[in-house]
């Protein structure tokens, strides 16, 4: 089993930046890669950017691209999402889950962070 934990959201005017964490624990070894997804109000929940948990294969959805940045600090088994250039449509809850070696499956999810955006 892989545990996930986000931190760091929270309310933020447009224009403005955010910082957030994903801590991964348990079997991480079964890891392929973590993705960040978000949950806009009445919305389906959409890709924002992903990496290869052995180094590499950075993606992110267009609308993000240039503002928003992914990392892992190999140290603390975190990945995080640098968000700068905040719009109110970034507004969501993100979520951060883990995709299995085993079958490509975003099999391990957090529990989410709010990302509110004010304009």
């Amino acid at each position: 089993q892989v545990q996930l934990e986000e931190s760091g959201g929270g309310l933020v005017q447009a224009g403005g930046s955010l910082r957030l964490s994903c801590a991964a624990s348990g079997r991480t070894f079964g890891i392929y890669s973590v993705g960040w997804f978000r949950q806009p109000p009445v919305k389906e929940r959409e890709f924002v950017a992903s990496l290869i948990w052995s180094g590499g294969g950075i993606r992110y959805r267009d609308s993000v691209k240039g503002r928003f940045t992914i990392s892992k600090d190999n140290a603390k088994n975190t990945v995080n999402l640098q968000m700068n250039s905040l719009k109110p449509e970034d507004t969501a809850v993100y979520y951060c889950a883990a995709q299995s070696v085993v079958d490509l499956a975003y099999e391990y999810w957090g529990q989410g962070t709010q990302v509110t955006v004010s304009s």
